[in-house]
This record gives C-alpha cells, structure tokens and sequence, in this order.
C-alpha cells in the first residue's frame, strides 16, 4: 500500500458531535478512507451533516450505516455505547474493525464488547483531542494534529488491525499510543477527568458565591477563571457520563488531590512560604515540560489576540544616532 492510498475503504461513523464531524474532515482531506457514511440519532443533526456533506451517505439507523463498511467509529457519549454495538452487531461485515472514540475504555470495553460478533476486530480508541464546542459544526480537519489516540485492543486482538488503525490515526495526524484500558482509565483520571471535575466546581462555586453579584464574576474574571469556564463549558452528557463509568479512577485520583489540597491549605495558614514556592516552581516546570513535547504554544496567554491601545497611533521609529 502507498502511503497515500486509502486505508479503509469505507468508514462507518456513529455519531457525528465535534469529534466525529472532525474525524468525517480529516480522513476525507487525508484520503484515509474511500467512502464515510455517517449518522447520527436526532433527524436535525442527519440534515446538518447532510448539508454540511461531511458525508458520502447519511444513513438513518446505526445498523443501516455499518453493512458495508470496514471501519466503524462509534462517536457518542460511552453511556451510549452499548446499546449502539447492540444495534450494529448482528449488520457488522467480517473482518470489519469497530471502535470507538471514549475517554472512558474499561466500561466501553465491558459494554461493547458482548455484542459484537466473532470474526470482527474491536479495538477502542481515546484521541485525547477537543474544544468545549459540539455539534457537526464545531468539528474541523485539524483537531488531531499533533495530539495522542491511545488504542487500548483487548488482549488477543489482531496485530494487523491494529497496526491498519493505527495507520488511520497517524494519517490524521495523530501520535499514537496502546495501553490496557484499566491503565488508561487511571492515566485519563488524573490528566482529564479530575480537571474537568475541578472546573466545574470551581465555576459552580464562583456563580453560587452569595458575596459577590453574578455580574461581577464574569465582568472581573481573570485569566484562571476564564480558562476554567472553558473547560466547564464542556458537553455535560458526555462528561456526566464518563464520571459514572470511570468513578474508582476519578475517586481515587480526587482523594489524592484532597490530600494535596490539604498540605498546600496547612501551608497557606501558617504562612509558609517556602513550601508554596518550591510546589508552584514545581508545577511550573510541568507546564514548561508540555510545551516542550509540543502539546500547547510557547505563546503569551495561550496565543489569544489582543487588542492594541485605544486610539492608539502606530509606534514611531526609534531615532538612530546620526539623527
């Protein structure tokens, strides 16, 4: 196979949110599929995607998108995911391969996996890629660029479709990486799930806080809590979901983030200064460390345009010295 021929001739996707309109973009732009069939469970959402043709075909059923095709995403909040590969399993062609596009994998795993017939692959996937936007028209070809889809195949799975989509991935641009779900699960916990988490309570806490008038929060809302209300402003199906399904991971890790909270509010009472700086220096040489494996920018408040001074004119050339 050359590199640039298709590596799937047709991608079935069920679900066509942020990160399904976006993978539609990128393997059609990539050319890593021949033809995309699409769906979606509201009939608004099918006409969007219909006329946004981010699809070769909109089928109206989950079972009707899938019978011909040789890849399948599953692309919905992974509360959902069972009763989608409950529809799919009996119309799946053999040797297809069905994944999925979870941040959660070991309830994924458990809920798909006793649906789907022998002679398939199913290898659940997380491209750790997003905004707080949804819908088909919030997708774009670029999201995965340069961002991680972990594979988490259960053991026993074919290498070579594996390897087949794993090559889909890095033809959209992606690093990948595999895993065991249980691993994942625990990764994700503390590197998405509990921030997320944090946020919200964070924004919740602020809206609810009887001392200061709703206005003033957003009015005033310096760079922290305007960062966190982008992460709170995430799809709340899809996030409720995956608290549900991976709640040992999230309690664990938030049990650990409370000890730590505790530590950091001893030192604040007692003024000591010098554990706070050696955590904060600490914690800033991580951000350092993301940006240096090129995760985010370099850029001054994450590369956000500002606006120039009020009336302001263009600045005059400093003056040589042979003025």
């Amino acid at each position: 196979m050359s590199k640039d021929a298709p590596i799937f001739e047709c991608l079935a996707l069920i679900g066509t949110g942020l990160i399904g309109s976006s993978i539609a973009r990128a393997a059609r732009e990539s050319g890593a599929v021949k033809t995309i069939v699409a769906t979606a469970r509201s009939e608004t959402t099918r006409r969007r995607v219909a006329e946004l043709r981010l699809a070769d075909k909109v089928a109206d059923t989950n079972a009707a998108a899938v019978e011909d095709a040789d890849l399948v995403i599953v692309c919905i909040p992974v509360g959902q995911s069972g009763a989608a590969a409950k529809d799919i399993g009996a119309h799946l062609k053999p040797g297809a391969v069905i994944s999925d596009v979870g941040s959660v994998k070991s309830a994924v795993v458990a809920d798909m996996a006793p649906h789907l017939p022998k002679g398939v692959h199913f290898i659940p996937a997380h491209p750790v890629a997003g905004t707080e936007h949804s819908g088909p028209d919030a997708g774009f070809a670029e999201l995965f660029v340069n961002r991680w889809c972990i594979l988490t195949p259960p053991e026993g799975t074919d290498r070579d479709a594996v390897a087949r989509l794993a090559a889909f991935w890095r033809r959209l641009g992606a690093n990948v990486d595999s895993m065991s779900p249980e691993h994942h699960d625990l990764v994700l916990a503390i590197t998405s799930h509990l921030p997320h988490l944090i946020a919200y309570t964070i924004v919740g806490t602020a809206d609810e806080f009887s001392n200061v008038t709703r206005s003033e929060v957003l009015q005033f809302s310096a760079g922290g809590f305007r960062d966190f209300t982008r992460i709170a402003a995430s799809d709340p199906t899809m996030w409720r979901d995956v608290f549900l399904t991976n709640k040992d991971a999230v309690l664990e890790m938030l049990g650990r983030f409370n000890e730590d909270l505790s530590v950091l509010t001893r030192a604040i009472r007692n003024g000591e200064g010098e554990k706070l700086f050696e955590h904060f220096a600490h914690t800033r040489a991580i951000r350092r460390g993301i940006v240096e494996i090129g995760q985010d920018s370099a850029a001054p408040d994450f590369g956000r345009p500002h606006a120039r001074l009020p009336d302001a004119p263009l600045p005059r050339p400093y003056a040589s010295n042979d003025d």
